[in-house]
C-alpha cells in the first residue's frame, strides 16, 4: 500500500540546474504568483492590455497541437493572441522558456486520483501512473518530441516525478532502483507517445498495407514471419500495454530478489 501525498504546486521551489551532458534542462517555469508579484506597470507598454499567463500558454499549446512545435514562435503566438511580441517577453525571456511552460501545462493534465492510488498495490499504481502520462501525451501528440532532448523541471513535472518516486520508495524499492524504475517508466511512455504522431488515419492505412505484405510473404523464405502474419502488425496500444507489463514484471522480480537477500542476511 502506498501513502497519499499532497502537493502544493504553486509552492514548488525549482532548483537552478545547469546543463547536463546528452540532454538540456528545460527552463524553469514561472508560476502565476511570481508573475503577479513582478512589476507589471513598469514593464507594460501603453495601449496594450496585459495578457494573462494562462491564456498565453493555452494559445501556445494550441499552436503546437495544430501545427507542430516548429510553428511555435513569439511572432506566431502574438498573432494568435492579437497582441504584440513585447507582451510575451514580459512573461518569457525566450522561446525555450515558453516551451517549458507548454510542456509543463501538459504534465498538469496527467489525471491521477489520489484516493485510488492511495489504496492500490504498487504495480497497479505504477500502471495507472504510466497510463495517465501516456493519455496526457496522446491528447497532445506534437508535444512528446519536445521532451526527447530536455529534462522537464516545471512544477507539474516535478510533482509528478515526486509522486512516482515516493510510490516506489514506500513499497520497498531502494533509492537507486526507485530512480531507475521511474526513469525507465517515463522514457517508455515517451517512446510510445512519440510514435502517436504517425498513429492516425494514414497510420491505419499503413497497417493495412503491412498486414497484406506480411500475409503475402513466401513461407519458404520467411517461415517464422509467415507463421505469425495474422497477428501482425501489433496495434500500438497493445504494444504499450504488453511492454508496460514486462517492465512491471521485471521490477517485481528485482524487488522480490532484494527482499530475499535481506531475509537471508538476517
Amino acid at each position: 500500500m502506498i501513502a497519499t501525498y499532497r502537493f502544493s504546486i504553486m509552492d514548488t521551489v525549482l532548483p537552478k540546474l545547469s546543463a547536463v551532458s546528452r540532454r538540456v534542462i528545460l527552463a524553469p517555469v514561472t508560476t502565476r504568483g511570481e508573475v503577479e508579484e513582478a512589476e507589471p506597470s513598469a514593464r507594460r507598454s501603453p495601449g496594450r492590455p496585459a495578457v494573462p499567463l494562462d491564456r498565453i500558454v493555452a494559445a501556445a499549446l494550441q499552436i503546437v497541437d495544430d501545427e507542430g512545435a516548429e510553428a511555435l514562435s513569439m511572432r506566431a503566438l502574438a498573432q494568435r493572441l492579437d497582441s504584440g511580441t513585447a507582451t510575451l517577453y514580459r512573461h518569457f525571456p525566450n522561446r525555450a522558456a515558453l516551451i517549458a511552460h507548454v510542456v509543463d501545462r501538459v504534465f498538469g493534465e496527467v489525471d491521477l486520483n489520489s484516493e485510488v492510488l492511495g489504496v492500490a498495490r504498487w504495480r497497479q499504481a505504477c500502471q495507472t501512473l504510466a497510463q495517465a502520462m501516456f493519455d496526457a501525451l496522446s491528447r497532445h501528440k506534437n508535444v512528446a518530441p519536445l521532451l526527447v532532448e530536455h529534462v522537464p523541471i516545471g512544477p507539474n513535472a516535478m510533482a509528478l516525478r515526486e509522486r512516482g518516486i515516493a510510490l516506489l520508495l514506500d513499497n520497498g524499492f531502494p533509492a537507486h532502483l526507485a530512480v531507475r524504475a521511474y526513469a525507465t517508466l517515463s522514457h517508455f511512455v515517451l517512446g510510445f507517445a512519440i510514435q502517436l504522431r504517425g498513429d492516425s488515419a494514414a497510420g491505419q492505412v499503413d497497417d493495412a498495407r503491412l498486414s497484406a505484405l506480411f500475409r503475402g510473404l513466401d513461407p519458404s523464405e520467411f517461415p517464422a514471419t509467415a507463421a505469425v502474419a495474422d497477428s501482425m502488425p501489433v496495434p500500438l496500444q497493445d504494444e504499450f500495454a504488453f511492454g508496460l507489463e514486462l517492465i512491471l514484471e521485471g521490477l517485481s522480480h528485482l524487488r522480490g530478489r532484494r527482499r530475499r537477500r535481506r531475509t537471508a542476511s538476517r
